[in-house]
């Protein structure tokens, strides 16, 4: 199947009866790992790597194999950075052929964010790809950036900044929070449908790992078009590599490259399910 744009795949506005997918992988096992979820349910995918895990899996190395993934998929694959922080990252993702990118201007005041990802914006459109931004503050730590406190995105200042910036999605803030929660969050569907009714832009949601079943069903069905998932794909492969070895001692490398394929696999198809994604490529 062709490598696409993330907006291509996403519901179209006023069905919301299923959200995209946008799943986290670090290395080649995790990528095959997704694709062999997505082609086994005939579900859509956006692979994406975010630029605070880049220490443990550099750009350079890991984007061609993300990129080497979507076009051999058989399914439809959109690859996205995930939280660009710098525009370095975000040339060099662009420069390897990714179909959107990400710009986290969260941490900086609303007119600094609105120029920031602007400037963004008229970078990847020159390109041919899509942009997401962040509008308010996902609470928590995305890989190695500092954990930051929940800011509830404002419904004026979230129309205000997709009219203004041009974006092609928006991550909005609803009480979830990047990583494991300590304790079950509490989500703003009302902030979230004002919002949808708001603005016509595709809204995104982050801090997925945690969240019940209910509550993914609750987003999408009030206009999310994009959840990411990242953590629960690690600690998924995480468990199935200590399977392996409680089961048999003597595993070699080649037992556990298998089994992050396999972990990463039943995570995905797992938030697939629920996501309502499941034969729509």
């Amino acid at each position: 199947m062709p490598l696409v744009k993330m907006t291509e795949l996403f519901p179209k506005y006023g069905d919301n009866s299923y959200a995209i997918g946008a799943f986290n992988v670090s290395d080649m096992e995790m990528a095959m790992g997704a694709m062999k979820a997505a082609e086994e349910l005939k579900a859509p995918i956006i692979l994406q790597i975010a630029e605070g895990r880049l220490r443990y899996s550099p750009l350079k190395l890991l984007g061609p194999i993300m990129m080497a993934a979507a076009k051999e998929c058989k399914v439809p694959t959109a690859v996205h950075l995930d939280h660009g922080g710098t525009l370095e990252t975000i040339k060099l993702a662009l420069s390897l052929g990714f179909t959107s990118v990400m710009f986290d201007g969260s941490k900086y005041p609303l007119e600094e964010n609105i120029a920031r990802t602007k400037e963004v914006v008229e970078l990847a459109h020159a390109q041919g790809a899509a942009v997401e931004a962040e509008i308010g503050c996902v609470g928590g730590a995305e890989g190695d950036y500092k954990s930051v406190d929940i800011l509830v995105t404002d419904v004026a200042e979230a129309k205000r900044f997709a009219a203004e910036t041009g974006i092609d999605a928006m991550a909005v803030a609803i009480g979830t929070a990047h990583g494991n929660y300590q304790e079950q969050p509490k989500l703003r569907l009302d902030r979230l449908q004002a919002i949808a009714e708001a603005t016509e832009c595709p809204l995104v949601l982050h801090g997925g790992t945690g969240l019940t079943e209910d509550d993914f069903r609750n987003c999408y069905k009030r206009g999310i078009k994009k959840i990411n998932i990242a953590t629960a794909s690690y600690d998924s492969s995480a468990a199935k590599i200590k399977e392996v070895y409680g089961e048999k001692p003597e595993a070699n490398y080649f037992d556990f490259s298998d089994a992050i394929v396999q972990g990463t696999c039943d995570n995905i198809k797992k938030h697939m399910y629920i996501f309502g994604v499941e034969n729509k490529a």
